[in-house]
């Protein structure tokens, strides 16, 4: 849980949040996320969310085309001793990180967003808050 604001340098190199550290592990898995933003998973949910993608259908089109495009980007990031991971060319490009960033957690998984496409998201989900509320109802919250 939380949000957090550091900024990525142009090694491609971002601090992660010391609250996010002991959950994520010495090394946990970076891959192009929804929306803009890139998804960060500690080894044992990238496992889990891993043996789902490998039941989906390859006689899918749509599941062959998410499965490709989610795997070829990830990487396996590993704290150094100040914190910070490294972050490759394609997952900077996805999500457009320049300088600014901001870390969220969210469930199981971290979220890194470019600190302007945060700030829009954040503004558009809050301005919705309420009908999105009441479309959970659908997945029984």
């Amino acid at each position: 849980m939380g949000e957090f604001r550091h900024s990525i340098d142009q090694k491609g190199r971002l601090i992660v949040p010391a609250k996010f550290r002991g959950d994520l592990g010495h090394k946990f898995v970076v891959t192009r996320g929804m929306d803009g933003c890139l998804f960060g998973y500690p080894q044992s949910e990238w496992q889990a969310l891993e043996k789902k993608l490998r039941q989906l259908p390859l006689t899918k089109r749509d599941a062959r085309a998410f499965v490709r495009f989610f795997y070829s980007a990830a990487t396996e990031c590993t704290l150094d001793k100040q914190g910070r991971i490294n972050l490759p060319q394609p997952l900077i490009k996805h999500a457009n990180l320049v300088k600014a960033c901001v870390l969220i957690g969210v469930s199981s998984r971290i979220e890194i967003w470019d600190e302007k496409r945060w700030e829009a998201s954040s503004a558009e989900i809050a301005e919705n808050f309420d009908s999105i509320a009441e479309n959970m109802l659908d997945f029984d919250l």
